[in-house]
This record gives C-alpha cells, structure tokens and sequence, in this order.
C-alpha cells in the first residue's frame, strides 16, 4: 500500500474574520474532496484568519499513481484562486503487508 500525506499552507488575502477565513476554507476543502474523493482537512492555524493549513491523503497501490494525484491536488488547490499557496509539501511511504506478531491469521488457532 502506498499513501501519500500533503500539507498546504495558504494565505487568505481577502479574509477579514474567522467566519470569511472558513467559507473560504470549506469551499476548498468541498470542491477538492469532490474532485478527488481524497481525505482532507484543515490541520492547522484555525485561529488565524489570515492563514491556513489543510492536509490530505491518498492510498493507492501505485507509486506513480499515488505521486500524479497527490500533485494534481496541489495544482487544483492553487488553480482555484481562492487563496494563495505559500507552501506544500507531499510525503510519500510505502506500507508493507507484512503480518505482524499480534495480528492471528485464519490458519491459527488456540487450544483450550
């Protein structure tokens, strides 16, 4: 399994409030989760009106799939002009599928 993590920082030029500095927020947050069907949230500077942090995930079995999606999410975030995009930063790891030792498999069982 591979995942994909990402942060944006963003700069909201036009907020004046906490409440213009979230519809602004929710609306990226709706149309690039509409648009991707990826996890993502603001994660931080929530008292901040000027400023905000958003991060998002995506799962895939595939490196380059995993790494094109996850930049196509920074593009549409700075595409839709609502504000502007001071920093990102994507982290990419692999999961193996290992079995763990506390984790039982079908296979095993416990005699009484």
């Amino acid at each position: 399994m591979i995942i994909a993590t990402g942060t944006i920082e963003i700069h909201i030029h036009a907020s004046r409030s906490l409440k213009e500095k979230r519809s602004v927020l929710r609306s990226i947050l709706k149309r690039t989760q509409n648009e991707f069907n990826i996890s993502i949230a603001e994660i931080g500077d929530m008292d901040n009106w000027k400023k905000g942090k958003i991060g998002f995930a995506v799962v895939g079995n595939d490196v380059g799939f995993v790494n094109s999606k996850a930049d196509k999410v920074l593009h549409f975030v700075e595409e839709l002009y609502l504000a502007e995009v001071v920093s990102s930063k994507i982290e990419i790891m692999s999961l193996s599928e290992e079995r763990h030792p506390f984790q039982a498999s079908e296979n095993d069982s416990e005699e009484i």
